[in-house]
Parts: structure tokens; C-alpha cells; sequence
């Protein structure tokens, strides 16, 4: 692969041989930006830099890892090794632990995930004896989270006037003290969150400048993947560290910024001349991905946006089809269309069904579709549900592992002091939960402090207690010079959670059993893996390297040919032949609470370019005029998205063209129908969104069974448009069979039907 720099266009090409001086790499969608990124890493390595002095910040696990994999097939693996490549917060976890000493951390801190947090949370709540309903914890976390990521800590948050009023409005003016409460709690336990890494880290190079100059000296190249998703704090570590040597290249699409409710900031790339005047601006605007229409459309929508760096993408891949938009009657009429046009497009083109991703704007709308698509017998995969590492018994496993490592991680204690259960119940917790407060230490300490006999407790509760600490103890030991995964093997057997787990012999638990194994699994890969290349294979590491997994890293992907089911946020950095965008609506897409500020609109509209641009082959919109929410129906109107995209792109082409070869491929409808069905159409779109609002008919619901008859044109609010095949019955038990356009024959009882006639 020395060749390499053959392998790119000329703007490619120049973006990774000017390797000295700040760089600004705008990519635009399937611009190759990955390549380049890894391109000019391998350019600076055979250019002569040591790989110690470069460092490399992306957002996931997964795109480090194959980044490092192509740079060692370039420059060889014992180079590629040595790089300083990872996440954000796993780079700076790795600083943390070798200076936590100037923070009165220890050294083997644990890492809270947002299960943790959200649990310290909650007691807290209950200490303060606060309403949980009122004060919510997930609520409280999130503002917690956005203090941290301004840098803000809690003694500034408590006099800011503006937070203070923000919490007064919203019914939780305490937030502030559980925020400094849960801060002295971590620290107590000897714990990070994850926005902790990166706020310790800028007090870190705040409070000790010599160690901010250890380590600008230590990276004279530094690079950023997906620029645009960084937030306050992390463009600070950035901006710190670049000060000296000033080699710092960042890439990203700001067209792509689509994080700002977890707290990216899109002036971060959009003001990149600010902090380096003397930077180079090259453009990534050839889309490798899709076809022309496709880019040319996407194109049409984001040229809305005000703020934004100037550029033209444009492709060289075939004109392909233009994009398609039908109308639904109902979400669940919308779900029937698209599954029945997956089986189509899947028999006429003998693709795989994993070519196919159905995308919404919230996680909510996946039901519909997994409920059609059941029907239809199509596998599918909803991607972010629960990752592998929030399952009950990994957690329980992991904490056994955290204690070992910091018997003062309060929240692992908690989930496992009586699991398997060994008698220690809630009311001793309790007590000590209690006595640690009193004594504003850990319940650890109560545990092995000798006065732990005056609290009350009976001779056999101090001896299962001493048990359990003896158990800790005992493994603590044995981790010093044991590695993670003979350490995980024993403590695993020793704790007895497979033995319990195996009382009951549900499938269940089966499956939790293998969930186990397969942790074990992992423990064994991360600790080999890292006694391979000379790195420390302890539990400590291991863990961190866990603790630090993303959404995207615990995302498997699986074998079975399946469609993809996930939310645009979910979808970003992924690719598909077909993409279906649903729920195209106002007040879905763009999101209702999304269109109160023009930025907020900006960043939806920015959504749905990420959205569109996934598609490589077919893209495909669509929305419903009608839709349950809280168990009502509302309706819909057609997103202003759609009137924003040219529709020189968008297709008149009806989609059941060739009816009676869809009818007997899809045998959705009787043949001897007397009337063209309604079937779901991709319009010839008008820019005059008020005219998709009406309907193609005059409609009348009817209680008056009279004028039902065989042949009647009706439609019903979940299945769509059908006509009456036959009746039966007498009041108040007339029963219809309907053929549907798209839900088939059903067989409903009319006095619950509402079926509207259509005239």
C-alpha cells in the first residue's frame, strides 16, 4: 500500500500531503473523509514524525481501531501501534490515570456510565427528600452534563443567575446543590463520569501548567475526526494543546452537525479561522456514495441553511432514479406501504434485505414498522436498543470487577452486597448508606471500620458482612498480579451468579448465562489483545476499555440478512442501497420543540441532509396524514423539508405501475375489485404543501350501516383505503370483509370499524 497517495483525487490528495500548519478538511457526505484523515496520518509517519508525537481524537472505538488497521497496512503494525489514537475521552481517561494523583484521584478511578449516574442521582434525591417525579433523575443528569460540558462547575452553576431562574421555571431550583452533592460523591468514590474526563482534564491543564506543557510537547501533530460533533470542553483541550506547535488539522462537514442537544457546537468548525488565521481550508466535494440525483437533492435542501461553509458536492456516479414521496392516510397505513414495497423492490431486483434501512426522527416510530414488517415475514434489526454492556447481569458481573479494582465505588457495591443473595438486606444497606453520610465517607470504610459493631447490627448479619468484604479483599489481592481474565474467571464461578442464574431453567436465564459467557469472551480478547502488544493486560485496563465503549461500539452487527430499522441520529456514518426517510410531518421532522429557534430548525434540516445522503441507490419519503399520539388521533401536515427539495429530484412515478403484477406478487388485492384501488402513490410533488393536506376525495364517516354495501369505497383509520367485499350479520353485530390496498382482507365488526365512505 505505498502507493497510497495514487489512491486519491487531487483535493484528497493535497488535504494529506500539506501536513504543516492548522487545516480545516470540510468532507462532504461519501467524500472519502475517513481515507483521507488515515491518509495523511500514514503521509506524516513516512514523512519522518514519530508515531508517539501524533495524536488523533475521533468519536468511537470502531472508526480509531480501522483508522489504526489501514495506517499499519501502510507504514507497518509496530509503527501504527505506537500512535496516540483513540476517542476523546479514551485518550484523556489515559492522561488522567497517569496524573491523578495532581486532581487526589486514585489512579485506578472508576468510570461511571449514565446508568451509574443516574442512580447516584436518585439517592440523592431521596437524601434531599425531594420528589423523584418532579425532580427527575435523567432530567437532572442532563443538566448536570451541560454545566460540565461549559465548564462550569457547581459552586459557578449555584450563582449563575440565569440557571438559577432556568431551575426555578422548570419546578427544580435544587438542581444546583444536587449537582455539588453528586460531584463530592463521585469523588468520594473515587469516580469520573464521562463528562468528568473531559472536565478533569481541563482543570487538569488549567491548574498544572507544567503538565499542559508536557504534553504540548509531547503531540507536535494533532487530529480531529468529525470536528463538528465537539463540544466546548473538548475544542478547549484542543485549542490547549495546538497552542505551541500549532499542527493541528481537523475534519468534519458542518453540514453534518446534527449533535447539538448533546452539546456540540457547530461554531467550533464554523469559526476555525478565528483560533488559526493562518489555516488551510480544503474541500472534500466529490460524493463517492450516490447517485447524482440523490446528492443533487440533498444539495437543494441544505442551501436553505444560513450558517454554513460554502460548497458544491456533487457526484460522478450515475443519475439514478429520482427520489421517491408518497402520501399515507395513517402511521400505520405508512408501515404496510413501505413493507410491501421492500418485499417488491427485494423480488424484482434479488437484492438482500440488509440493503434496505427505514430511518425515523424518533425512536417511538419503530413499532409501526416492525409490526409490518413482521406480517410480511421480512427479519429486521432495530439498532439502539440496549447494548450488550447495560444488560442486567453484565452490569452485575462488571461490578463485581469494579469493586475489586475500588472497593469505593459506591453504586457497585450497592448492586451487588446482596447479589447472589447472602442476607444482607435492604434495611442493612440502608444503615450503612446512612452511617457513610454521617461520617461523610464511603460505605466501604463503614464496612471494614472496626465500629461498624455499633451500628446495631446482629452477630449473623457482621458475619455475612465480613464475608463479603473478605471475598473483595481476596480478589483485590489476586488482581495485582493476576490477569483480567484469570481474574474474571474466578471471580465469576466464586461469586456464584452463573449457579443462581442456572435455579431456574427458563430460556431467560439461559440467555443470561451466555451473556455472561460472552463477557468472559470479551475480557479474554481486550486482556490478550493487550499482552500481545506489551500494554498492561490487568482488570483496570480492561475495564476502562469497557467503560469507554460507545453506542456505536457495542452496536453488533449481525449475520442474518436483515433490514435495518434505526433513528437518523443513530444512522449518521452508515449507508445503504435503499434508505426509506418516515414521518416526513411538521412537528416530527423537524421535531416540534426544534422549530422555536432558527438554529434549532437549522440543525433538523441538517438531520434530514444526513438522512437523505445515507442513500447510495434509492431514497425514498414518506409521511402520513394521520397519526396516533397519546392514544388520540391527530393529524398531519407534509414537512416543509419537502417543499425545500427541488422537485425536478423527486419522482411523479407511481409506485403499483404494472398493477396486476404487483397484485399477484403481493396478493393485496382481489382482482374482481370493481374499482382501481387507491393505491399509495409517489406524486409528481407541488410546492404548494397545502395541497398535499387535501384529500383526493370527499370523505364522510358514518355510523348508518345502510350504506355499506359490497363495492363501497371506505377508509379506515389504521388499515387505509379498501372496498367492502361482503356483509353479514344484523345490528348491532354487522360484520365486513374489506379488501385494503395495503393491509389485505380484513374482517371487522362495523359498529367499532369508523370506517369514512368515500363518494
Amino acid at each position: 500500500m505505498n502507493n497510497y497517495l495514487e489512491q486519491l483525487n487531487p483535493a484528497q490528495k493535497e488535504a494529506v500531503t500539506s501536513i504543516e500548519g492548522a487545516a480545516l478538511v470540510i468532507a462532504g457526505a461519501g467524500s472519502g473523509k475517513t481515507r483521507v484523515l488515515t491518509y495523511r496520518i500514514a503521509h506524516l509517519l513516512n514523512s519522518g514524525v514519530r508515531p508517539w508525537k501524533i495524536l488523533a481524537l475521533t468519536f468511537t472505538n470502531k472508526a480509531a481501531n480501522e483508522m489504526k488497521e489501514r495506517i499499519a497496512q501502510v507504514v507497518g503494525a509496530d509503527i501504527a501501534k505506537n500512535l496516540w489514537m483513540g476517542t476523546f475521552h479514551s485518550i484523556f481517561a489515559r492522561i488522567l490515570r497517569s496524573e491523578s494523583a495532581h486532581l487526589k484521584f486514585p489512579s485506578n478511578y472508576t468510570i461511571y456510565d449514565t446508568a451509574d449516574s443516574k442512580n447516584l442521582i436518585k439517592s440523592i434525591i431521596k437524601e434531599f427528600q425531594l420528589d423523584d417525579k418532579i425532580y427527575k433523575p435523567s432530567t437532572v443528569l442532563s443538566r448536570i452534563s451541560s454545566a460540565k460540558n461549559d465548564l462550569m462547575l457547581p459552586n459557578a452553576y449555584m450563582n449563575d443567575t440565569h440557571k438559577i431562574m432556568a431551575d426555578r421555571a422548570a419546578k427544580i431550583p435544587q438542581t444546583g446543590e444536587i449537582y455539588y452533592k453528586y460531584m463530592k460523591e463521585c469523588f468520594k468514590a473515587g469516580a469520573m463520569d464521562f463528562d468528568d474526563l473531559l472536565l478533569n482534564t481541563n482543570i487538569l491543564f488549567r491548574d498544572f501548567p507544567d503538565v499542559l506543557e508536557k504534553y504540548r510537547e509531547h503531540f507536535h501533530y494533532i487530529l480531529v475526526d468529525e470536528y463538528q460533533d465537539t463540544n466546548y470542553s473538548q475544542y478547549l483541550i484542543v485549542k490547549k494543546l495546538a497552542a505551541k506547535y500549532r499542527n493541528v488539522c481537523v475534519v468534519g462537514d458542518d453540514a453534518q452537525s446534527i449533535y447539538g442537544f448533546r452539546g456540540a457546537k457547530i461554531d467550533n468548525i464554523l469559526n476555525f479561522e478565528r483560533d488559526y488565521p493562518d489555516y488551510k481550508l480544503f474541500k472534500l466535494e466529490q460524493n463517492y456514495r450516490s447517485t447524482q440525483n440523490i446528492v443533487n437533492a440533498a444539495n437543494s435542501i441544505i442551501a436553505k441553511n444560513f450558517r454554513q461553509i460554502p460548497k458544491v458536492v456533487f457526484s460522478k456516479n450515475n443519475e439514478g432514479e429520482k427520489i421517491k414521496v408518497f402520501e399515507a392516510y395513517s402511521d400505520n397505513e405508512e408501515g404496510y406501504i413501505i413493507a410491501n414495497d421492500i418485499s417488491l423492490v427485494r423480488l424484482q431486483t434479488k437484492c438482500r434485505f440488509d440493503d434496505f434501512a427505514i430511518l425515523y426522527r424518533t425512536n417511538a416510530q419503530s413499532r409501526i414498522f416492525e409490526e409490518s414488517l413482521r406480517r410480511n415475514n421480512i427479519q429486521y434489526k432495530v439498532y439502539g436498543g440496549l447494548s450488550f454492556y447495560q444488560r442486567k447481569e453484565v452490569k452485575d458481573v462488571l461490578a463485581y470487577f469494579r469493586m475489586v479494582i475500588n472497593p469505593n465505588d459506591g453504586e457497585a457495591l450497592k448492586r451487588i452486597i446482596n447479589y447472589p443473595a447472602r442476607g444482607i438486606g435492604k434495611t442493612t444497606v440502608d444503615k450503612l448508606e446512612l452511617a457513610a453520610t454521617q461520617n461523610d465517607t464511603t460505605i466501604w470504610n463503614v464496612l471494614i471500620n472496626p465500629a461498624i459493631t455499633t451500628l446495631g447490627f446482629n452477630g449473623g448479619t457482621l458475619k455475612k458482612i465480613s464475608g463479603f468484604v473478605s471475598f473483595i479483599e481476596r480478589f483485590a489481592a489476586m488482581a495485582i498480579n493476576t490477569t483480567a481474565y484469570d481474574l474474571a474467571s474466578n471471580i465469576i464461578v466464586e461469586s456464584k451468579i452463573i449457579e443462581d442464574l442456572g435455579v431456574e431453567k427458563t430460556p431467560e436465564n439461559q440467555s443470561r448465562i451466555e451473556n455472561i459467557q460472552e463477557l468472559l469472551n470479551a475480557v479474554k480478547e481486550y486482556s490478550d489483545g493487550r499482552g500481545e502488544s506489551g500494554e498492561d493486560n490487568s482488570m483496570a485496563h480492561v475495564l476502562e476499555e469497557v467503560s469507554l465503549l460507545t453506542d456505536m461500539d457495542t452496536e453488533k452487527e449481525t449475520e442474518i440478512d436483515c433490514v435495518k430499522l434505526m433513528t437518523v441520529h443513530s444512522a449518521k456514518g452508515l449507508e445503504f442501497n435503499t434508505v426509506y426517510i418516515a414521518g416526513v410531518e411538521e412537528n416530527l421532522f423537524p421535531y416540534l420543540i426544534s422549530k422555536n429557534k432558527d438554529e434549532e430548525l437549522e440543525e433538523e434540516r441538517r438531520l434530514f441532509y444526513v438522512a437523505l445522503t445515507r442513500a447510495k441507490e434509492r431514497a425514498v419519503i414518506s409521511y402520513a396524514k394521520s397519526r396516533f399520539k397519546w392514544g388520540e388521533m391527530s393529524f398531519s401536515e407534509p414537512s416543509r423539508f419537502l417543499k425545500e427539495i427541488d422537485k425536478k429530484y423527486l419522482s411523479s412515478t407511481d409506485l403499483n405501475t404494472d398493477s396486476q403484477q404487483k397484485t399477484k406478487e403481493y396478493k393485496n388485492f382481489s382482482e374482481d375489485l370493481n374499482f382501481q384501488p387507491i393505491k399509495p402513490k409517489f406524486k409528481k410533488y407541488d410546492l404548494n404543501v397545502a395541497n398535499y393536506s387535501k384529500s383526493e376525495h370527499q370523505e364522510g364517516e358514518t355510523d348508518d350501516y345502510s350504506d355499506l354495501k359490497p363495492g363501497t369505497k371506505v377508509i379506515h383509520e389504521k388499515f387505509g383505503k379498501g372496498v367492502i367485499t361482503s356483509i353479514e350479520g344484523s345490528f348491532p353485530n354487522t360484520r365486513a370483509d374489506i379488501e385494503f390496498v395495503n393491509a389485505g382482507k380484513k374482517h371487522l365488526l362495523l359498529k367499532f370499524a369508523k370506517l369514512k365512505i368515500i363518494f
